[in-house]
């Protein structure tokens, strides 16, 4: 049984007093008493505040009076900038000041209700965009509902505001289903498209090196410019991806850690991109002698000639215009679809594709490459076929009737 605080009221001279007992210090009793009002009610008001204040910081009796959009800002700060990654956080403040604040942010965190909730998520939905002249997508107002739930949840636990999420009954807008993927939304490149890239990118050009990691990796971006040296064995074939490198602004990145567990990985690579890692090795000593004191020490694989690392900005930039350049769909995530479908069409278990793309759940694996899944069941089904077909050659051939016992045949 937990034990809650309990205090008194009395009456001394014209006002009311409050009193409660606090935790012992160093084993001595500690008894807090204080003004409550002129009248007991006051008092018994001022002693109720009081002890909640005690027992959870004056946080609850702060959050009951906060607006959403005043509370959204305590969250962003206290829980979201502590917990969640940096563009997680980015998209969650995002969501909060375009989308939130404008049509929530006036009522109070303690009364809204579901019905509230149900009829903004409704009309983010049917919205149009000013830049699009479109709604919304799906997962833009599934992005908005989750940042409100997760937001409220904590006003449940552990805030003790509210006893239940008014956000938890709202319910996504029907929408119809979504057209599977294909080759062209995904941006597949072939690999005469690839050679094409490579012309436009020699060794030299600081978009190579990030370009046949991916390609012969499936990296993401920030794997691949956060790759290090240290990371890299040459030796034995294999680089260890726990890192990745994500844009803070113009020209400032950082490292952050990946997003789940299946992230942390080791992944085998082949000849191919060992070769054109002891190229780049090579190549960042020669700058490292040429640059001299104005070479930079970072130890990343993926950098200028001075040494400097190439940005994930710089990585999107480029690609828009060797897309332009070229004159077919590219975008540097072609380049993780593109590895995997490739592995996917030579026949590798999707399982092993799972493991190598870092993704936490096979179903991801298996929806993003339903084109080439499909035809890999299709095999399947072949594959059994032609068993049996071999299985029923080897069968001997009956004319007439085989007797299986005294009393009864099997007609052949």
């Amino acid at each position: 049984m937990i034990r809650t605080t309990e205090g008194n009221v009395r009456q001394r001279g014209d006002k009311w007093y409050y009193s409660f007992e606090a935790a012992p210090v160093n084993g001595k009793r500690q008894r807090i008493e204080r003004v409550g009002g002129l009248t007991k009610k006051e008092a018994q008001k001022a002693l109720r505040k009081a002890i909640d204040d005690y027992e959870r910081g004056g946080l609850r009796s702060k959050l009951e009076d906060m607006s959403v959009s005043d509370y959204m800002d305590y969250w962003l700060k206290n829980y979201v900038e502590k917990n969640l990654k940096y563009n997680t956080r980015k998209n969650y403040s995002n969501i909060i000041e375009n989308y939130i604040k404008p049509k929530l942010g006036k009522y109070r965190i303690k009364t809204i209700s579901p019905a509230v909730i149900q009829q903004f998520i409704n009309e983010v939905a049917s919205t149009q965009l000013e830049r699009t002249k479109q709604p919304p997508k799906k997962h833009t107002v599934e992005i908005v509902l989750t940042v409100i739930k997760e937001a409220l949840k904590r006003v449940v636990f552990p805030y003790q505001v509210i006893k239940e999420n008014p956000a938890g009954y709202v319910e996504m807008p029907k929408y119809a289903p979504t057209p599977e993927k294909t080759r062209q939304d995904l941006k597949i490149i072939s690999y005469d498209q690839y050679e094409q890239l490579l012309k436009a990118c020699p060794p030299a050009d600081s978009y190579h090196m990030p370009l046949v990691i991916a390609f012969n990796t499936g990296m993401r971006r920030g794997e691949a410019l956060g790759l290090t040296w240290d990371r890299v064995n040459l030796d034995e074939g294999w680089i260890k991806i726990d890192q990745q490198m994500i844009q803070k602004g113009d020209g400032v990145f950082d490292l952050e850690f990946p997003k789940s567990q299946a992230g942390y990985r080791i992944i085998e690579i082949g000849r191919t991109l060992i070769e054109e890692l002891k190229a780049k090795r090579k190549a960042q000593s020669e700058n490292r002698l040429r640059y001299g004191e104005y070479y930079n020490e970072s130890n990343f694989v993926c950098t200028w000639e001075n040494g400097n690392p190439v940005t994930p900005g710089y990585i999107k930039y480029r690609s828009r215009k060797l897309q332009d350049d070229l004159g077919f769909p590219f975008s540097f995530h072609s380049l993780r679809h593109t590895h995997a479908t490739m592995l996917l069409e030579s026949g590798e278990k999707l399982k092993v594709v799972q493991e190598r793309l870092g993704h936490a759940k096979m179903a991801t694996t298996a929806d993003t490459y339903l084109h080439v899944t499909q035809d890999m069941r299709r095999r399947t089904v072949d594959l059994f076929e032609n068993f049996l077909k071999q299985k029923r050659s080897r069968l001997p051939l009956f004319v007439g009737k085989v007797p299986l016992n005294n009393n009864s045949q099997l007609q052949i």
